[in-house]
């Protein structure tokens, strides 16, 4: 099992998803002699999980059953243990699409926080590229990298533990885009600029709950020369399916039409039709954060 390499069947020491229904999922790290309680009664790992395909159907002690599915990034943003705030998937694919992150790109990113992003980063640029990430919290930088070794991604990161704001990244010049989801952004704008490669074209993104934060973050990024600044705030509207009953509209008589009912006065039966519709949201998440990006000038 791996985040970016996609197994069959759940073996001994990997991290699975359960997946108890549509709004709740929880990760278990699979283990001979294990259990996991639900509330749909035990999973047995040895019997119940073990040698099984991903994605099976596992009936629990009480009768109910879960499925248990192959990690993904998406799957773990939803069922992560929370260390701080996260970015969720609807800002996590704009960021990617807009820092041209592909196999083989190499990223910078500050702060690490509980991995959410940083486990869609290393599925996008694997298997060559690599990504340094820089925690500023000790106990959350070790969590994560041990996170990072028991999904077996260890390989595709580098994290370190320092201040982004004084210390910078660690590396320079081999970046090709850089992530920012600190209190103070603009402190770390010349730190990115040094960790990106010399060649014009490398992409800067910054996430900031607060529009002053946006303000000074944009101001760094000209005073450093970065160009094509936008700022941009990703709003998602899911819209419910379901089904209702339309009824068909009375045109009145047909002339054509030979003598029948209701030429007789009996009243018509008129006939409805059954559709498939979307319905908007009532109400809809709110503000989570601006996304800034910038482009790196040629230098």
């Amino acid at each position: 099992m791996s985040f970016v390499e996609y197994s069959d069947v759940i073996q001994d020491g990997d991290v699975a998803i359960v997946y108890l229904g549509i709004d709740s999922t929880m990760p278990i790290k699979v283990q001979k002699g294990a259990q996991t309680q639900t509330r749909y009664g035990v999973i047995r790992h040895s019997t119940d999980l073990i040698g099984q395909r991903y994605g099976s159907k596992v009936t629990c002690s009480k009768g109910g059953w879960v499925h248990v599915l192959h990690p993904t990034p998406e799957l773990w943003t939803v069922s992560l243990p929370h260390r701080t705030q996260i970015l969720y998937t609807t800002d996590i694919a704009t960021i990617t699409m807009m820092l041209e992150l592909k196999p083989g790109s190499v990223v910078c990113e500050s702060g690490t926080g509980s991995g959410s992003l940083s486990h869609a980063i290393l599925r996008t640029i694997a298997p060559t590229g690599h990504l340094h990430t820089v925690e500023f919290h000790q106990q959350r930088a070790e969590k994560v990298a041990e996170e990072f070794k028991e999904h077996r991604v260890d390989h595709l990161v580098t994290v370190r533990n320092q201040d982004v704001c004084k210390d910078g990244f660690g590396v320079t010049g081999v970046a090709d885009a850089v992530f920012l989801d600190i209190p103070s952004p603009w402190e770390a704008v010349r730190h990115a600029k040094t960790a990106l490669k010399r060649q014009a074209g490398g992409r800067v993104c910054s996430f900031s709950p607060c529009i002053e934060q946006v303000q000074k973050t944009c101001q760094a990024l000209m005073d450093q020369g970065f160009e094509e600044l936008s700022s941009v705030e990703v709003l998602l509207r899911v819209h419910d399916v379901r089904v209702v009953s339309m009824p068909l509209p009375d045109f009145g008589p047909d002339p054509s039409a030979p003598p029948g009912p209701d030429s007789r006065g009996e009243a018509p039966n008129h006939a409805s039709i059954a559709l498939k519709t979307t319905t908007p949201p009532r109400e809809i998440p709110g503000h989570t954060g601006y996304l800034t990006f910038a482009t790196k000038p040629r230098t």
